[in-house]
């Protein structure tokens, strides 16, 4: 299969989506959800709800019965980036080639919008539209496993490690453990809550946990990489900035080739997690091989 194909019309349906559901409410939030469209809407790879789309199609299910859930991803993921930004957090002035959120909308704001989103998400795994498609029991577990990967055992308790450790010597398991919450777990629910949604068995369930857990370590370190030889213009956002504020990555730690190497690695753990599965996985695949050959 042509990866930049599936990926490309995978991408079209969620924006498709997306466009739809923020609605306009009452003239005197009109500022607010303005300030949510602008991040929901800046571009992005969309690779959460990808892989939550790709779960649910490894284990035999219609990916379009999961795009309420692939979509309420996004939305969480969003919102972490806009607080990421933030001048008492990361304090980045691009994101996706753009001005932050905060830049254009000012702190108070893009505070707020990120929590709507958040909030937003939630409401959008129970709503009518997802409970339409998925049985009630499924979309119950899919959402225990998203809420524990987006709050303090997972991404948030990632970032939160992250800022304390800035400036700090970490050995590799602290960093391990700060980059397994602050990105990976949200891959990992992503994908795994696909094949929960599409009724997958428990054991194929647990492979593709599996094969989240490795690509989402493999993901951030990436990231890392491409924090020091990446190109700004591509990424759309600035380099160097890891090194500048002290942060602990993988490259600090244990260097850029040994980085690569455990990233290659991670994406062999992730590919064999699959070797039960048919073509159907095939897209799970080729995005772990993406996640580290990607230029932004």
């Amino acid at each position: 299969m042509n990866l930049a194909e599936y990926l490309k019309s995978k991408k079209k349906v969620v924006d498709n989506a997306l466009k739809d559901i923020i609605e306009e409410y009452a003239p005197l939030v009109s500022r607010l959800v303005e300030s949510m469209r602008y991040s929901l809407m800046a571009g992005g790879k969309r690779l959460r709800p990808i892989l939550c789309m790709a779960g649910a199609t490894a284990v035999g299910a219609n990916d379009n019965d999961v795009l309420p859930v692939a979509c309420a991803l996004e939305l969480i993921h969003t919102y972490s980036l806009i607080h990421d930004d933030l001048p008492v957090m990361d304090n980045d002035d691009l994101r996706r080639g753009k001005p932050t959120n905060h830049k254009v909308f000012g702190d108070a704001i893009a505070v707020l919008a990120g929590d709507a989103l958040l909030t937003e998400a939630f409401h959008l795994i129970t709503s009518d539209w997802a409970r339409h498609k998925v049985s009630d029991s499924a979309l119950l577990d899919a959402l225990s496993l998203i809420s524990r990967a987006a709050g303090y055992r997972g991404m948030v308790g990632g970032q939160a490690a992250d800022i304390l450790s800035e400036g700090k010597n970490l050995d590799l398991s602290a960093v391990k453990f700060i980059h397994t919450h602050k990105t990976g777990a949200l891959i990992m629910a992503s994908v795994t809550s696909g094949a929960i949604l599409g009724n997958g068995s428990k054991d194929q369930i647990r492979a593709i946990a599996e094969y989240g857990q490795n690509a989402g370590l493999a993901f951030q370190i990436a990231d890392d990489i491409l924090n020091i030889e990446g190109d700004s213009k591509t990424m759309g956002k600035n380099v160097g900035s890891d090194e500048e504020r002290g942060k602990m990555t993988y490259p600090e730690v244990a260097g850029l080739e040994k980085s690569k190497e455990i990233q290659s690695k991670l994406v062999d753990k992730a590919v064999n997690a699959l070797r039960d599965f048919d073509k159907s996985a095939d897209p799970l695949r080729l995005i772990v091989h993406y996640i580290i050959e990607r230029h932004k």
